[in-house]
This record gives C-alpha cells, structure tokens and sequence, in this order.
C-alpha cells in the first residue's frame, strides 16, 4: 500500500499566497497546524457577542494590556489562527511588523455559536500546544463560558464551565474581575 504524505504550508508560505493572489482577501481562512482552513460565516449573535465582549474587555483592561479582535495570531510556523479576542502584550507599534507570539498572548477568546465542538476540539489542543495559560469560549447559546487553563502538549489539564451570573479573573490579571454577563449581548 501506498502511503500519501500530507504537505504541510508554514506561515511564510500562507502569506505568500495571499500576496500572489492563490487565496484572496475575501476568503475566510486561517492557518491551523500546516493546513488552511475555512473559517465559519460570521452570524448575528456571533458578531453581536465578539463586540460586546471585546468592548467590553477594552474597557476592563485599558492601559494594562491590548485587546485584538479577529486578529492574526502566530502560535509557530505552522500555525496562524484568527481568534475572536486576543488579549495580547501592550506593543507601542501595535504589531505592526508581525502577529503576537503565544509569549505575548494573555488570553485567547472564541466565540461560539455554530462552532462550539470545532472550539473545543481543534482551537483547545492548538491553543494548549502553544502554551496559552487561558483560553475561553463564549457559548453564545446558553450563555456560559468554558474556560480552559494548565496548558500541556496533550491539551488542557483544567476545564471548567461557568454561567452567566458568575465572576472570572484572568490569570494574567487577577485582580481584575470579569462579570460574565457583561460578555454577552
């Protein structure tokens, strides 16, 4: 039998083929572990939730860190996703000669409507791979957050879900008090 190997893209050559015009401005994909991938059509409670939660977070953590939404993130080589919030290392240039590294990174955010098993089970394991201490998914269906920490190579040690009436700190910022609420519309 015949065994296929699978072609890995990096980073450098995924943004080669947005400048050659291979993927276009308009196509909805990101980069995840060799491999674009399309991302899911953005719906009303989705958009409505990002911008909350992202207003929201800039609010809370204006001068102490930046809050990126929808923005390009660079986890290695291989991997550059778009999450939804990115809680990021002030930077003075504002990244502007490249995306924020997993060092650098204080908290990732996805929000979930259609897309919550692919959050869990593909984003998590990236995210924890990476290194990133706090990862959240914004479950715009029972408005509830499942919050992941103790990152390890074969995912998240600590997975724990709150409701809608409940308090959370990051763990970059614990003195800091998020209402859950406050996150969605």
């Amino acid at each position: 039998m015949t065994q296929t190997r699978v072609r890995l893209w990096t980073v450098n050559e995924y943004h080669r083929m947005f400048e050659t015009g291979i993927i276009t401005e308009d196509e909805r994909v990101e980069l995840i572990n060799g491999q674009v991938i399309p991302m899911s059509a953005k719906n009303p409670p989705h958009a409505a939730t990002t911008l909350c939660a992202s207003d929201y977070f800039k609010r809370s953590l204006a001068e102490v860190a930046l809050v990126r939404v929808q923005d390009p993130i660079q986890l290695s080589q291989y991997s550059e996703p778009e999450p939804d919030i990115a809680v990021v290392r002030i930077d003075a240039r504002k990244y502007i000669d490249r995306h924020p590294a997993p060092n650098e990174i204080f908290l990732l955010i996805e929000v979930a409507d259609t897309t919550l098993d692919t959050d869990r089970k593909q984003k998590a394991p990236l995210y924890a791979k990476a290194g990133i201490a706090d990862y959240w998914i914004l479950d715009v269906n029972q408005h509830q957050v499942y919050v992941f920490r103790e990152p390890s190579l074969k995912g998240y040690n600590l997975e724990f879900i709150l409701q809608e009436d409940a308090t959370l700190s990051l763990i970059a910022f614990p003195e800091i008090e998020i209402h859950i609420s406050q996150m969605f519309p």
